[in-house]
């Protein structure tokens, strides 16, 4: 495939075309998911989670360490916050919009969004300044932590809602279109996780607008690109909230923080 792709909108069903798109390449690209009002309104609600977690230093949220880093002004901010669906009432409504159980039909039977499982809504803050800890995302697979957990390969889906407009410049997500059909060697070994950051020259770089909906399968490769640019007009903002399937595994204040979370200063 080019480094072009389709982008979609979603309707009150998937549709053949997109099934055998998300099918043969591993993600999927829908346009204007949410409007700019309700993008608006959720930054400004995880502003308000930031600081509850600033003011009580908070260092875990159901054993997954929150990643903090600096703002341009040099102030601390939250950089990657878990489970963030439990800690504000916009974000907790956000998962019961009905167009989500047709996103599930990509899976199919037994699928669930996993709001209380795996890490929860993820809300991710990029920006790349002087202080910065959280600026890219070497290569890596979801599917990796069911096998670190001793667990066979569930099937599992990452939706992305952007909050960010980006440009090719301004970085983010990359993919290897159809690597989620790769043998569990491909899947461990094709790239050092977390370490490799280089381009890969079949790799698609996904370029949202503010309010677009994406979705990636869990065995599928795929990084987080550096923005070449500095200051304000290299922050972006992403939601990640996965579809899963297999055993119900709800996570819970007293969780225990997994052997590879350990690790999170490896990814910058």
């Amino acid at each position: 495939m080019s480094n072009t792709y389709v982008k979609f909108n979603l309707g009150s069903t998937i549709t053949t075309e997109q099934q055998e798109f998300f099918n043969q390449n591993g993600f999927i690209h829908f346009k204007n998911f949410i409007k700019k009002e309700t993008v608006d309104d959720i930054i400004q609600a995880s502003r308000q989670v930031e600081q509850e977690w600033i003011a009580n230093q908070r260092v875990k949220v159901n054993g997954i360490p929150v990643k903090y880093g600096k703002d341009l002004n040099g102030e601390a901010i939250v950089q990657r916050f878990a489970f963030i669906n439990q800690h504000h009432s916009l974000f907790s409504e956000l998962p019961r919009d009905p167009r989500f159980e047709t996103l599930l039909n990509l899976i199919g039977p037994g699928a669930r969004l996993g709001t209380e499982e795996k890490d929860g809504m993820v809300l991710n803050h990029y920006v790349n300044g002087p202080e910065s800890k959280f600026t890219q995302m070497g290569w890596h697979t979801d599917g990796l932590r069911d096998i670190f957990h001793g667990q066979k390969l569930n099937p599992m889906l990452n939706v992305g809602i952007h909050l960010s407009t980006l440009k090719p410049e301004n970085g983010g997500l990359r993919v290897l279109p159809g690597t989620h059909k790769q043998g569990i060697y491909q899947m461990l070994f094709r790239k050092k996780y977390f370490l490799d950051n280089k381009a890969d020259a079949n790799e698609i770089a996904i370029i949202p607008e503010a309010g677009d909906l994406t979705i990636h399968d869990g065995r599928l490769w795929h990084r987080v690109a550096q923005s070449s640019v500095v200051g304000e007009e290299s922050r972006r903002r992403v939601i990640y909230l996965p579809i899963i399937a297999g055993r119900y595994e709800p996570k819970h204040e007293n969780s225990p923080t997994a052997f590879y979370q350990r690790f999170a200063g490896l990814v910058k």
